[in-house]
C-alpha cells in the first residue's frame, strides 16, 4: 500500500539522515522486525539495549512509511474520551490506559535525552476545544473524568480563551505543560536505529517479505532478493500495513491530510507556552508548532478506499485546512510550505493491538493505531522486551491484546 502521498514535510526537512543496505544474504537472529519506523526503531532499540539480537529490515527506505507523515503530536489522551473508555473498561482500567500514554511521554523526553537525539523533543500544554455548544456537556464529562483520576487539567470558560487567544470556541480542556509533547519522529526513528545499530541491531532495507514459515522453534522469513531470516520471534512493526500477517482486520483506514507552513517568528492569538490543539469534532482537526516555528495542522479524515483518490483530495483538503486556520487565528499570516496526505487505522476503543494473536505463534504485534502512535509504540517495546526477559504476558497484556477481538478469543 502507498501509505503517503508525495512531499511528506519531515523527509523534505531533513533529507536522508542515514542509509541501510538490503539483505541480501541467510541471517540467523533471535528477532526480526517488520518494519523500521518509529514503532520498529523503539523496539530494536530496547532489545539491543537488554543485549537481545535483532534484525531490522523494512521493504522501504528506512522511516520513510506513515513515520515520514507523522504531525508527531505526543499526547496521553487518546481518540475515545476517559468518560466513555470507562464504560467500557471500568475506571481502573481506563485510567491506566491513559496514565500509560503520560508516562510515555516522559520515557520518550529521557530516552532523547540520554541519546542526545535532535529531534525537536519539547513538552507542551495540551487544548481540547469544544468545537460548538452542543459539545459542551460531553466535553464537561469528560473534564470532570480527568480531574477525578488525578490528571492536571483546567476549564477554559470561553472568556478565558478570549483572554489567551483568538481562539472563538465556547470552552476548553487545558492540561498542563509537560502532559504533552511534540517530535520530528522521523528524526527521532533515525536516531533511535543509529543508536541500536552500535550496539549491534543489523538494519536493512528495500528488503520485502513474501512469504513466511512458522514452526515450534520460530519463524523463517523469505525476502524478495532470495534471502533467509530465522528466527526465535518475528515483532510486525508495520503499522497500516499489518493485516496481512493476521487471520482478520482489526482496524478501519482512513486518510488525513495535513499542511507545515513556513517558518514564523510570532505566533498571535496563540495561546502562551505553544500548547497542542485539538477539538471534539469527529473527524476533529489538530494543530503544534515546531522548533524552528512553522505551524503543522492536520484532520478533515475520510473513510479510505484506495491511495489515488486519497492523493486527489489533498488540494482541496489542504485548502479547507488553510481556511479553518484563518479562521482560527486570523492574524497568524501562514504561508504553506507543503501538504501531504496519509493512511492510518482506527480500532473501536482507540487503542492499540499489541501483544501475541492466538492463531500466530512465535509473532508479537507492535500496532499503535489511532491518535497515540508514538506512545503506544514505546508502551509495545517495554511490553515485549518484559515477555523475553520475564516471560509473562505483563498486566497491560489484555488491556491492548487481541482479546478484545471475538474471533481473537482463545477458544
Amino acid at each position: 500500500m502507498k501509505l503517503l502521498s508525495d512531499q511528506p514535510f519531515w523527509p523534505i526537512q531533513d533529507g536522508l539522515p542515514a542509509s541501510y543496505p538490503p539483505l541480501d544474504r541467510n541471517v540467523r537472529t533471535d528477532v526480526v522486525i517488520i518494519g523500521a519506523g518509529i514503532t520498529g526503531a523503539l523496539v530494536a532499540w530496547h532489545l539491543a539495549n537488554a543485549g537481545i539480537e535483532t534484525v531490522v529490515i523494512d521493504r522501504r527506505e528506512v522511516a520513510h512509511g506513515s513515520t515520514a507523515g507523522s504531525t508527531a503530536l505526543l499526547q496521553y489522551e487518546i481518540d475515545l474520551p476517559l468518560y466513555e473508555l470507562t464504560k467500557r473498561l471500568g475506571i481502573v482500567r481506563a485510567t491506566r490506559a491513559y496514565r500509560e500514554c503520560l508516562n510515555a511521554i516522559h520515557e520518550l523526553a529521557r530516552l532523547v535525552k540520554r541519546l542526545k537525539i535532535d529531534c525537536g523533543f519539547e513538552y507542551k500544554g495540551s487544548l481540547l476545544l469544544a468545537s460548538e455548544r452542543s459539545h459542551l456537556t460531553r466535553l464537561r464529562r469528560e473534564y470532570d473524568a480527568r480531574r477525578e483520576a488525578g490528571f492536571k487539567v483546567a476549564w477554559w470558560t470561553q472568556a478565558d480563551l478570549s483572554r489567551r487567544s483568538s481562539l472563538p470556541q465556547p470552552a476548553a480542556i487545558f492540561s498542563s505543560p509537560r502532559e504533552a509533547a511534540h517530535v520530528d519522529a522521523y528524526a527521532l526513528t533515525y536516531g533511535l536505529l543509529a543508536s541500536a545499530a552500535q550496539q549491534g541491531v543489523k538494519i536493512y532495507d528495500q528488503t520485502t517479505v513474501v512469504r513466511k514459515q512458522i514452526s515450534s522453534r520460530g519463524v523463517e522469513l523469505f525476502t524478495n532478493r532470495g534471502a533467509k531470516i530465522r528466527a526465535k520471534w518475528l515483532v510486525v512493526a508495520s503499522g497500516y500495513e499489518a493485516d496481512q500477517f493476521l487471520p482478520e482486520p482489526v482496524t478501519t483506514l482512513h486518510s488525513t491530510f495535513a499542511l507545515a507552513s513556513e517558518p514564523l517568528e510570532k505566533l498571535p492569538g496563540w495561546p502562551a507556552g505553544g500548547p497542542v490543539i485539538w477539538e471534539t469534532a469527529d473527524p476533529y482537526i489538530y494543530l503544534r508548532t515546531t522548533s524552528d516555528g512553522r505551524i503543522i495542522m492536520g484532520g478533515y479524515d475520510e473513510p479510505f478506499r484506495d491511495p489515488v483518490r486519497r492523493d486527489r483530495l489533498l488540494p482541496s483538503k489542504a485548502g479547507i485546512l488553510l481556511r479553518r486556520f484563518r479562521q482560527l487565528f486570523p492574524d497568524i499570516p501562514i504561508e504553506v510550505a507543503t501538504a501531504w496526505a496519509g493512511t492510518f487505522g482506527k480500532t473501536k476503543d482507540g487503542l492499540p493491538f499489541i501483544g501475541q494473536h492466538p492463531a500466530v505463534p512465535h509473532t508479537w504485534f507492535a500496532l499503535g493505531y489511532g491518535g497515540n502512535g508514538i506512545t503506544y509504540s514505546l508502551i509495545a517495546a517495554k511490553l515485549f522486551l518484559e515477555r523475553l526477559t520475564t516471560r509473562r504476558r505483563g498486566r497491560d497484556a489484555a488491556l491492548y491484546g487481541f482479546e478484545r477481538v471475538p474471533d481473537a478469543r482463545p477458544k
